[in-house]
Order: structure tokens, then sequence, then C-alpha cells
């Protein structure tokens, strides 16, 4: 028997607030992939997201999801003015890892304004994340498997008979437990300081149909943008989704100068904007070498399992959490189980992880004034 117990309603928390672009093209650079997991590690985040797009196909296909799935095409640019060698740099890296058919082309499918060289990566896709997920829950329900909305889990414990106890006094019993809670909620110290969280923000656009070529676009911006089109109930018009203006989670509060500054970014190079109907934020957690945690939770019993880090690709990292713990807890091999090992340790990215435990160090350092310390003695 499978279980999923949710603290809120189906599909709710960061799942609803995914722009869901699913993509080869990953936030962290093949070039830094590669650098920080060698060739063949670089490879095989390629190969596990390539099949994790292709697996979200299927599953559509064969379950006749009405959820918008469609391929297109992903283009990453350069702010004006900037140099593009780093496109020509992820290019060689992105192909070495064996998406041989990324490609360079004079500029983005854009009309508004000029991207300048980019870098296409072709038979990207994107869907309705909410429409996918609803069925899927719906077939989970079919087969067999029972899910429990607003169910707090209290305690996670493994061993012989993983357990699960909930807020209202329940336990569930099972062979193995999986927490996939964007960061663990049963992990005090080994995964919290491999991994940093950051807000991200978005806005949803009325654009008039046909103005904009459909596409997944981005730009190298420190914060960077990402950039979709999703329909809407007017067939006079589309939704343009824009998002960016990440920041670390708890170190600025200044929100509405987020969206004002994102907004100004989108209409600037997309002038047949008219209202804003949508905006919302996420949170977005970081793992210190680009990729997701996914395996066995260190330091816990053999059948706890995680899934976190997504780095911005939690639709196809949550896919390949699904294709790869259902093996490894099957005790089937499974080629991409030491890349996304939670256990491991990535040398190169030990600078990093440095700078992170230092920045939060600092925070904490911030928030202990004398006001906040009582004389002991």
């Amino acid at each position: 028997m499978q279980y999923v117990l949710d603290d809120g309603p189906i599909v709710s928390g960061e799942t609803e607030r995914t722009t869901a672009h699913l993509v080869t093209a990953l936030d962290d650079r093949y070039v830094d992939l590669e650098r920080l997991h060698g060739e063949k590690g670089a490879r095989l985040a390629a190969e596990s997201h390539s099949a994790a797009i292709n697996q979200i196909e299927r599953i559509v296909r064969e379950e006749q999801i009405d959820c918008d799935f469609e391929r297109v095409d992903g283009y990453l640019f350069v702010p004006p003015g900037e140099s593009s060698d780093i496109l020509d740099r992820e290019m060689a890296a992105a192909q070495q890892a064996g998406l041989t058919d990324v490609h360079m082309v004079a500029r983005a499918p854009i009309t508004s304004f000029d991207t300048g060289r980019t870098l296409c990566f072709p038979w990207q896709a994107q869907f309705h994340p909410l429409k996918y997920l609803a069925a899927v829950a719906q077939a989970i329900v079919r087969d067999g498997g029972r899910i429990y909305t607003e169910t707090h889990a209290v305690k996670i414990d493994g061993g012989e008979s993983a357990r699960i106890e909930t807020r209202d006094g329940q336990t569930v019993a099972s062979e193995a437990v999986v927490v996939a809670t964007n960061t663990p909620v049963n992990d005090l110290l080994a995964i919290h300081t491999k991994q940093a969280a950051y807000r991200t923000f978005v806005i949803g656009a009325t654009v008039p149909t046909g103005l904009i070529s459909k596409g997944l676009y981005w730009d190298t911006s420190d914060p960077y943008h990402y950039i979709r089109l999703s329909r809407s109930s007017s067939v006079a018009s589309d939704v343009l989704i824009v998002g960016g203006e990440d920041h670390k989670t708890g170190q600025t509060d200044d929100a509405e100068a987020r969206y004002v500054k994102l907004e100004e970014w989108a209409r600037a190079r997309f002038p047949m904007m008219t209202d804003i109907v949508f905006r919302w934020s996420g949170q977005v957690m970081q793992p210190v070498d680009g990729l997701a945690f996914i395996g066995r939770n260190p330091m816990d019993e053999a059948n706890v399992y995680i899934a976190t880090g997504d780095s911005g690709n939690g639709m196809t990292h949550g896919t390949i959490a699904d294709i790869l713990l259902t093996d490894l807890i099957q005790g089937r091999d499974n080629a991409w189980s030491t890349l996304y090992d939670p256990s491991r340790k990535t040398i190169g990215a030990l600078n990093t992880f440095a700078k992170e435990t230092l920045n939060m160090a600092a925070q904490y350092v911030d928030w202990l004034t004398r006001g906040d310390v009582r004389k002991m003695y």
C-alpha cells in the first residue's frame, strides 16, 4: 500500500508556485556542473533531466491528462552590453554532456527586443503543473494508493518498519518513507548546511495572442530572469509569465520593490503587456553543488529517503526522484544514484559551502544583540 501525507491541500505549497519550465538547460550551468561533478556527472545530469521530461510526457499521454503539455525550444541570452563568451562555453559544455543538438542562433525569436546571440536548447517542454498533478493524484487513488491531505507529520522514524506519527495522533507504518518537503523536516543538520533558501518572484501579464513566440527564455543576469507563455481563458490573449529578482530568504524585506523591478524589466522588453493578472513568490532550495539531494537520508535508518535541493528545477528533479527512489526502494541499481546521493561530498563546492556557512553565522550574530541576552550572574 502506498500512502501520501500532505500538510496542506493536494499540490499546494511550493508546487503551486512553480513556473513549470521542464528543461535540460539547468539553472546551474553545465560549465559549473562539469567542474563540480566531472564530465560523467554532467552527462548524467543531462540524461536524468531529459528522462524526466520524457517521463512526464509519457504519463500525460498514457493518462490522457489535459494539462497544456507541449514541447518548445529554450533560449539563453546575456544582458545588453555583456560578453556572450559564457554562451560559447556553455554550448561546448552542454554538447560535451550529451546535449548535441544545443546550438547558437543569431537571436531569440522575440520581435519586441533583440537578445543578440542566443544559445538554443531544443525540445524542452512546459505544462500546467496543477492540472497534471491533480490527475496524477487521481491515478494514485485509482490504483490503490491513499492520499491524506491536511495531515501534519510530527515524527518520522525508520527502522524495521518506517513510522510516521501525525499531529492528530494517527500512525502510518510502511516499508520505507520518502520525505519530499522542499527542505527535509526530519533533518537537523546534514542537509540544511548543504543548501540555502532563496526567494524568487513571479508576475503574470496579459499579452495579445500571437505577438510572442512560444518558448522558454532565460538571461544570465544575477539574479537571472525566466519567461514563458501560458494559455489564458480568452482566445484573444495569453499570459506572459516572468520570474526573477531572487534574494536569499530572510535577508531582505522588500517584496513590493522586487515586484516593481520585475515588472519594469518585463515592460521594457515586452511593451505589449497590459494588465498584471497574477503575482506570487516561491522558495527555491539551492544546493552548494547545483544538483538535488535524492536518496537515503544521511545519518538515518536505511529505509528513510529524502528529495530536496531542486535549485529551480523542481518539476524535473521531482520526477527524477520518482524514478531513482523507486529503484532504490526496490533494490535496483540506478546510474544516477551516486550523482544525487545526499551524503556526497563535492570537493569543488567547498568554497561555496564555506561562504554559505559564514553567511548563515553572520545572520545569527546580527540577531543576537545585547538586548537579546540576559545577564546570567
